[in-house]
């Protein structure tokens, strides 16, 4: 069998037919025969053996053209094998971006979903604060927001803040008192020197320095730090400890924690202070000597006074929460915490919400597409 090295225009098959010549690079029709032969062989080189050993005893593939002998065969067999080569490469391309494609589109299903739930979590933590409990949120001159120390003409407290009610209700006393020191006292008042040194007292603590992390210690157990949507709770372990040697229960209102080798005894089992969403609440081991556990806040508009009832409690007055810029948040998120900026000023000055004016808006539509309608008597709610 003789074989040419270059496609002969003087064919007379191809004269018959107009047709191209069919794409042996993925061409199937063969597959079962080659894998006869592979199972036979066992092995690249045995199977490589015989191919190349058909070529040379029944072809003229190694004689190549007069004048170059095995070289044209060595050249057409490497240009064949760059050829393979090739492909492959773009294929294997070709599945790799597919495949971070997915990743990429898998990733951002998941931030979704968690920027879905965390916006979620939060209209529903709003809700459940209720009109009386808003937090008010200022911006700063650096663009950033806080909403832990607003000025006190504007102050809503949180929730279990009831000290700074007290404060206002002090200042508002002290202005009803005449500021004249030297004025005579009236008959049947006496002056108290210990309620002055008590109120001093009180005035020192308030300039005490914040709790640190916004939490507290209970010694010989745990200490705990907090923000406004996590606690985090750090108890010391013997060393060595794995998560198997521990029973740790999270409920709504109740935390214990236990190692299984010393039950009944508890390290911790108290009632929470506050309710927790067990669901996205976990725990734990670390380097085998602490367990870490996170409890995800029901309201995540408040701040913890103590972890369990009983421990002792910090001043949440002096909580210090980290300031965010709006260029920081994402864009959902910015724009949640811009609209409730807007509605707060706004029924600040006695004008209508966002969501108010937009019900105008289409109300003020609705009465110019149909002016043959008396709404004079309508009452909107």
């Amino acid at each position: 069998f003789e074989f040419s090295y270059k496609y002969s225009t003087k064919d007379k098959r191809k004269s018959r037919s107009a047709m191209p010549p069919p794409d042996f690079t993925n061409d199937e029709r063969f597959d079962g025969l080659y894998m006869n032969v592979a199972n036979s062989a066992r092995g690249i080189e045995p199977l490589l053996d015989t191919m190349f050993s058909f070529l040379r005893r029944k072809t003229d593939f190694f004689s190549g053209p007069e004048g170059q002998n095995t070289d044209a065969a060595v050249a057409k067999v490497n240009q064949v094998l760059q050829k393979h080569v090739q492909i492959h490469e773009e294929d294997r391309k070709k599945k790799e971006d597919a495949k971070k494609k997915k990743e990429e589109e898998a990733e951002k299903r998941r931030r979704k979903k968690k920027l879905e739930k965390e916006t979620k979590e939060a209209a529903k933590s709003a809700t459940a604060v209720g009109d009386d409990d808003d937090v008010v949120i200022e911006m700063g001159d650096d663009s950033g927001f806080d909403i832990s120390s607003p000025s006190e003409t504007s102050t809503i407290p949180l929730k279990g803040d009831d000290t700074a009610m007290k404060k206002k209700d002090n200042s508002q006393n002290e202005t009803a008192v005449p500021q004249d020191s030297t004025s005579a006292t009236m008959p049947g008042e006496t002056t108290n020197d210990s309620e002055k040194q008590i109120s001093n007292k009180d005035n020192d603590d308030e300039e005490g320095p914040p709790p640190e992390g916004n939490g507290g210690t209970v010694v010989g157990k745990y200490t705990w730090t907090q923000t406004l949507s996590e606690l985090n709770v750090t108890i010391p372990l013997p060393e060595n400890t794995r998560g198997r040697d521990l029973k740790v229960t999270m409920k709504k209102k109740h935390l214990s924690v236990a190692l299984k080798s010393q039950l009944p005894t508890h390290i911790v089992d108290a009632p929470l202070s506050e309710t927790i969403i067990c669901d996205d609440s976990f725990w734990t081991v670390e380097d085998g000597n602490r367990l870490v556990i996170n409890l995800q806040k029901l309201n995540q508009m408040e701040w913890w006074s103590c972890l369990c009832i009983g421990d002792p409690k910090i001043d949440v007055k002096k909580v210090q929460p980290e300031n965010s810029r709006l260029e920081d948040l994402d864009g959902d998120t910015r724009q949640t915490v811009e609209k409730m900026m807007f509605d707060q000023r706004q029924k600040a000055m006695g004008l209508p919400t966002s969501d108010e004016q937009h019900k105008f808006d289409m109300l003020e539509k609705f009465k110019k597409a149909h002016p043959e309608m008396d709404f004079s008597n309508a009452k909107i709610s």
